[in-house]
């Protein structure tokens, strides 16, 4: 899509897309960033995109932008329950902190890429504690493909950020 079609579906329709994100955050700024989002994507595609039905388009677009944001937000939450727990002395560096949360996004983008079973084997694993055993009886599969698919996953997650 030429930036020149982008220019025009911008001016047509980020009022809209914005009022829709801005009634689904309840906050003017968030919706600012995310419906500018939108937009960035769309420039940011290398290919040519044929448009029929603007706004359906644009809330596609939108509603993966915005679910990312509440997953951020999740993430976040809990990162920050968790340094909560922590005496002072031990919480990270501003400098630190924002690595870490930065490496939690990276690791939460590339599970998300694991197909669901791999996912979840890796996350009963690794979260959950459970023995793989008990992971393959969970899951209905052998502990053999348990094992692969943590160890799909743990190289996913180490490749990350090459």
């Amino acid at each position: 899509m030429p930036p020149a079609d982008i220019d025009q579906l911008y001016r047509e329709h980020h009022a809209w897309l914005h009022t829709w994100l801005r009634r689904r955050l309840d906050c003017t700024a968030d919706a600012s960033d995310l419906s500018h989002d939108v937009f960035m994507r769309l420039l940011k595609k290398q290919h040519d995109l044929e448009i029929r039905g603007s706004q359906a388009f644009l809330l596609t677009i939108a509603k993966g932008i915005l679910a990312n944001f509440h997953r951020h937000r999740h993430i976040e939450r809990a990162y920050q329950e968790a340094l909560a727990q922590l005496p002072e002395q031990q919480a990270p560096s501003p400098e630190l902190h924002a690595l870490l949360f930065e490496s939690l996004l990276a690791v939460d983008r590339t599970l998300g890429e694991l197909p669901f079973i791999v996912r979840k084997a890796f996350l009963l694993s690794q979260l959950d504690g459970m023995k793989q055993a008990d992971i393959a009886m969970e899951l209905g599969i052998s502990v053999a493909t348990v094992k692969r698919h943590i160890i799909r996953a743990l190289q996913r997650c180490c490749l990350a950020d090459d």
